[in-house]
C-alpha cells in the first residue's frame, strides 16, 4: 500500500510492503525504500542513511526473524515535519528480540557479523523493538534530516 495521507495542512508519506523472507526480499526492501523516498523528495543524506538502515533491518528479519512461509513487512512513514522518517521492519519471530549493541571493543574483529545494529544505532536517532501481534515483532528506527541553517 502506497499513499500520502493528509495531516493538518501537511502531507505524511506512508509506504508499506510485504516481502519474501529471502535475501532477494531484503535487497528489494532497500531498493523500494530508496525509490519511494526519492519520489517523496527526501534529501539525499536522509535517503542514503535510510537505505542502510532498511538494508540492515531487512537482513536481520531474513536471517533471524524468518519463519518458513511467512513474509516480513517494510513500512516507511515520513513525519509531518517532512524531516522525520520512521522505518519499521516487522517479522514473524516475536520470541527473538534484538540485543543492545555491543561496544566496539567487545566485537570480535574477525567476526563477519554482529555489527548491523551498531550501524543502525550510528545512523538513526534511536531504534527500538515492539511486539507485532499475534506472534511477531517490529524493529523501528527514527531518522531525522539535519537542520539546514
Amino acid at each position: 500500500m502506497n499513499h500520502a495521507t493528509p495531516h493538518v495542512g501537511t502531507l505524511v508519506g506512508t509506504f508499506t510492503q510485504l516481502l519474501s523472507s529471502t535475501r532477494r526480499g531484503a535487497r528489494l526492501a532497500r531498493l523500494l525504500a530508496v525509490t519511494e523516498l526519492r519520489s517523496w523528495g527526501v534529501s539525499q543524506d536522509l535517503t542514503d542513511r535510510a537505505a542502510l538502515v532498511v538494508a540492515e533491518l531487512a537482513a536481520n528479519a531474513v536471517l533471524h526473524g524468518r519463519v518458513p512461509g511467512r513474509c516480513f513487512r517494510l513500512t516507511l512513514v515520513l513525519g509531518p515535519a517532512a524531516g522525520r522518517l520512521r522505518v519499521e521492519v516487522s517479522d514473524a519471530r516475536g520470541d527473538l528480540h534484538p540485543l543492545p549493541c555491543p561496544t566496539a571493543t567487545a566485537l570480535d574483529p574477525l567476526s563477519t557479523g554482529g555489527r548491523g545494529l551498531t550501524l543502525v544505532t550510528a545512523l538513526a536517532d534511536h531504534w527500538d523493538c515492539v511486539p507485532y501481534p499475534p506472534t511477531g515483532k517490529t524493529v523501528r528506527a527514527v531518522l531525522t534530516a539535519p537542520v539546514v541553517t
